[in-house]
């Protein structure tokens, strides 16, 4: 009898804790829908199973209205921030679409990571809120993977991630630096 009394009291603050810690789940952002290719990316509940998040809320939002349609990653094919031998992809102001000029990249990335278990690192630049960088990111981290595992890489070698705006390369006010800052970085995993 005793024991069942006891067991009784500890059922009840298990099942508190379990409740109390479902409460508690972040919800991902809602990501709009759009085309990548073949694929169509209408909520995060296709991205979230790849990801790796981090926690933004340490880094400021530096919001500006100077936002244009800057756009052109022409600049872009001599600079580099990946590592391991892969090349960076560049993107257009608020884009995630790959532009022609990237797909060269994709393809020699593919040739070096084919065996390899790659980490996908979507960046965005300072404009826009946390939430809209951190989805960007996440986007064009997604349309990369995508793009490489349309050329024969598995998806289980591949692992994104987005820091959006808190992972700057260059931090001077100029559009160079921005079109730095918009870009996917891969790297080995080790």
């Amino acid at each position: 009898m005793t024991k069942i009394k006891m067991q009784k009291p500890l059922m009840i603050v298990a099942i508190g804790i379990m409740l109390f810690l479902n409460g508690c789940e972040k919800k991902a952002p809602n990501l709009n829908g759009r085309n990548i290719g073949k694929h169509n990316i209408s909520d995060t509940t296709q991205i979230v199973g790849d990801t790796v998040t981090i926690d933004e809320s340490k880094y400021g939002n530096q919001n500006s209205s100077t936002a244009g349609t800057w756009g052109s990653t022409d600049g872009m094919k001599n600079y580099n921030s990946s590592s391991d031998g892969f090349q960076s992809i560049y993107f257009r102001f608020g884009d995630y679409g790959i532009s022609s000029e990237m797909e060269n990249r994709i393809s020699s990335n593919v040739h070096i990571g084919n065996n390899a278990k790659i980490k996908i690192e979507g960046n965005c630049d300072e404009f826009g809120t946390d939430e809209y960088n951190y989805a960007l990111g996440l986007k064009r981290a997604k349309a990369v993977k995508d793009s490489m595992i349309m050329q024969g890489v598995s998806s289980s070698n591949m692992i994104i991630v987005s820091f959006g705006e808190s992972n700057p390369m260059c931090s001077s006010i100029t559009e160079e630096c921005y079109a730095k800052n918009r870009r996917v970085d891969l790297r080995l995993v080790k």
